[in-house]
């Protein structure tokens, strides 16, 4: 897995080697195949718990392979392998990466402060098709989204709701996996002691899956491959064997005339059964969402040449073993082990717990990323995000949601005990996420691609219509199980517009409220308040003008630091930032003020630095905004600000012209279990030095060194504290939203300074109240 950079960086030159290609290959396996793979333990059972019958002609059995191979290969190898995968953005996957490649080919975003600045990234529009012509109906579409704010809000809903479906899946699949692995022991015990021991089991196995999170996915990573390759290796001989002693003639079935027999003889009872036969297709969009680890030709050598493959071959043993066996209907309900051979029975049941591990690993693993995702583009409260290895690109761990999902996981599985139930839960939220995708694709192959509107069209009707008909068939199932995804998409989609609301207003609210520059200008050279050593931090979401949490605190406190910088710390809607391109620094007044403002943009699958390194880095794009000589001052007019005279610096990793030294410093902490125990901290403390240049000026160099000086003295971070209230006559429903809803999620989440790892000895608060 750490490869992946390399492969995201050469792909788009295509000089990927066929070693690492292959080598990428066999790590998905197991990361992204855990999860469909295990589908052959669950999909017949609940199939044939619709009570559509096993007749001698074998009609049903035949019928139902039939629906599944053609499943298989329309919507995870035709949809996903060979179109879907296409739509990365810049290597990146998943529902909310197609809405954030939206975001940047047409303005359809709702990011409150984006700039003109952030369509020069090198990353903004590096797969682009090119433009479409004025005249063309992608032009005329991407002008229907732009001008229409509800069109916009009507895409971010359908963007926000497969996410929450996603996270349904993170509760439903590791439920329905270890829940249909652990069945296995119902054919060595009693019916009466099996029921006292499946649930308990599902559930220890469940606890320590969740428990093991914070340990992170690459400190058992290298097990997850050669595990999914032993089960596809067993589900496929275990497949061939049963075809060849029971029936080798069960290819035939592979014939789409088996469905039509298949509807036509059972009729409701069979549209009812595709809701389990949906489940053969679960795992078809971590494809997608992991191709921020691989690349799309590693995943689809993995799919076409051994997933794809495999699956085929247990189903069809399934079901040649089946058709032999028509007895089996009231015994054990169509479940996967009594298609195994007696003497291979627990070793295969050891192998599928450990495959459902891998498989329920993967999609938790992808629940935090795109969470993660979310709360960067200020649409889920900010959450702690630990980064569980640093070499692994992507890998994350969550707290707050890794113990939510579990108590939720224990929930359904000890409310549910039936896998009846938890298919039917967990095919309305595959399915519904499926339908978002191919809603955002027929989009994006307009507005992105460029294409014909009719294959837009096409493609939304072909896949749509075949996953309209799975959901309709998962709706009827509502009170049997189907309910609990669409409560948990209505929880989590009302947390979702909430913030994203309040955070609009509260970002509207600081626009108004800005105090413009021309008022600080007012004040003449000397500014008119006491100037104290180092250099003060004051956080903001404004990239223009100065916020109103700063006259509020020179008003109580008339001081502020020799070197002031405003800072902005901003999410824009591509994946990663390049190091060169992060900073964006300008002035704020006339040089002598030392007053800059600073934005800090990053991706958002970007990596946040400690506290050290993001100072470091931040002083470094100062000084070398001011070795540039970068203008002497800037116009009094806020909109000048907002023009070409910020300058996009790199950070300190690109440019070591300031670095002198970094000294080691030890700090001793006293342990707070024992006071006689003592921590040592070790820290690295840069120090700088102007360096002597004949092409800086001495205004510079005087500047330089007080920048240095400053640092020297210590960075003080400066960061508002707001509370939100509706203002009097508001409408019932926004005094629900903002003084209830947004308040209670804003108390219960993380603070604004965990984006700059403040420490708090170096912090200030300062509290002001908005009404919005």
């Amino acid at each position: 897995m750490d490869l992946e950079r390399g492969i995201l960086q050469n792909s788009s030159k295509g000089k990927e080697s066929w070693k690492t290609v292959l080598t990428l290959a066999y790590q998905s396996l197991g990361v992204v195949y855990g999860e469909i793979s295990t589908s052959p333990l669950y999909v017949y059972r609940n199939t044939f718990a619709e009570d559509i019958g096993h007749s001698e002609t074998n009609e049903e059995i035949y019928g139902v392979l039939s629906l599944v191979f053609w499943t298989l290969t329309l919507v995870p190898l035709v949809k996903y392998v060979f179109i879907v995968l296409k739509a990365d953005d810049n290597g990146e996957g998943g529902t909310f990466a197609l809405y954030s490649l939206l975001c940047r080919h047409a303005k359809v975003g709702l990011l409150p402060n984006c700039q003109l600045a952030d369509e020069e990234l090198s990353e903004y529009k590096k797969n682009s098709c090119g433009v479409a012509a004025e005249r063309s109906l992608a032009s005329t579409l991407k002008t229907l989204l732009e001008r229409h704010k509800v069109l916009q809000r009507i895409l971010l809903v359908l963007a926000l709701l497969g996410t929450c479906m996603v996270i349904g899946v993170g509760v439903l699949k590791p439920a329905i996996s270890v829940f249909s692995a652990v069945s296995g022991l119902e054919l060595s015990m009693s019916k009466e002691h099996h029921r006292y021991v499946e649930v308990p089991s599902a559930c220890i196995i469940l606890i320590g899956l969740f428990a093991l999170q914070r340990y992170g996915t690459n400190r058992v990573g290298f097990l997850f491959a050669p595990i999914v390759c032993v089960w596809l290796f067993c589900i496929s001989a275990i497949g061939l064997y049963n075809i060849i002693y029971w029936n080798p003639h069960v290819y035939k079935a592979l014939s789409p005339y088996y469905v039509f027999q298949f509807l036509k003889k059972t009729r409701r009872g069979g549209w009812m059964a595709l809701g389990g036969i949906l489940l053969c297709i679960t795992g078809s969009e971590a494809m997608f969402a992991g191709l921020g680890h691989f690349s799309q030709l590693s995943i689809k050598i993995a799919f076409t040449s051994l997933v794809y493959p495999s699956l085929v071959l247990a189903y069809m043993g399934q079901a040649a073993y089946f058709s032999r066996h028509h007895d089996v209907e009231q015994e054990y309900h169509f479940g996967f082990y009594v298609s195994v051979p007696e003497k291979l029975r627990w070793p295969v049941l050891v192998i599928a717990i450990l495959a459902a591990v891998v498989g329920s690993q993967s999609i938790i693993t992808g629940t935090f990323s795109i969470i993660r995702q979310c709360s960067a583009l200020s649409c889920f409260p900010r959450v702690k995000v630990v980064h569980t290895s640093s070499k692994i690109h992507g890998q994350v761990y969550i707290p707050e949601i890794n113990w939510l999902l579990m108590l939720l996981c224990l929930a359904v599985t000890v409310g549910f005990r039936d896998t009846k139930l938890m298919g039917n839960a967990s095919g309305l939220a595959v399915v519904s996420v499926m339908l978002v995708t191919s809603c955002l694709m027929s989009v994006v192959i307009v507005i992105c691609w460029h294409k014909n509107v009719l294959l837009a069209v096409g493609f939304v009707l072909f896949f749509g219509s075949i996953e309209a008909l799975f959901f309709s068939a998962s709706v009827m199932k509502f009170f049997e199980g189907a309910w609990v995804p669409v409560a948990l998409a209505f929880v989590f989609l009302s947390v979702m517009c909430v913030w994203h609301y309040g955070t609009l207003k509260k970002y509207e609210f600081d626009v108004q409220n800005k105090v413009s520059i021309s008022w600080l200008l007012s004040l003449g050279p000397s500014l008119g308040f006491a100037r104290v050593r180092g250099i003060g931090l004051v956080h903001t979401e404004l990239v223009s003008g100065i916020p109103a949490i700063f006259s509020h605190f020179v008003t109580n406190l008339p001081a502020f630091h020799q070197v002031l910088v405003f800072l902005c710390i901003k999410h824009v809607p591509v994946p990663h930032v390049r190091a060169e391109e992060r900073f964006l620094v300008g002035r704020v007044g006339p040089r002598d003020f030392r007053i800059y403002r600073c934005i800090v943009r990053y991706g958002y699958h970007d990596v946040h630095k400690d506290d050290n390194e993001f100072e470091k880095d931040l002083v470094c794009s100062i000084a070398k905004f001011i070795q540039a000589g970068s203008g002497g001052s800037n116009s009094s007019n806020d909109e000048a600000e907002k023009g070409g005279n910020m300058t996009v610096v790199g950070s300190c990793s690109t440019s070591h012209s300031l670095l002198v030294s970094e000294k080691d410093e030890v700090d001793v902490e006293l342990d707070e279990s024992s006071e006689s125990e003592k921590v040592m901290k070790r820290k690295k403390r840069v120090r700088f030095i102007v360096p002597e240049s004949s092409k800086i000026d001495t205004a510079a160099i005087e500047e330089l060194k007080e920048l240095m000086e400053a640092r020297e003295v210590g960075v003080a971070y400066i960061l508002g504290q707001s509370y939100m209230r509706v203002k009097a006559g508001s409408s019932m429903l926004k005094k629900l939203v903002i003084n209830f809803g947004y308040e209670f999620l804003r108390k219960n989440s993380r603070e604004p300074s965990s984006l700059l790892c403040a420490p708090h000895a170096s912090s200030l608060e300062v509290g002001m109240m908005y009404h919005v």
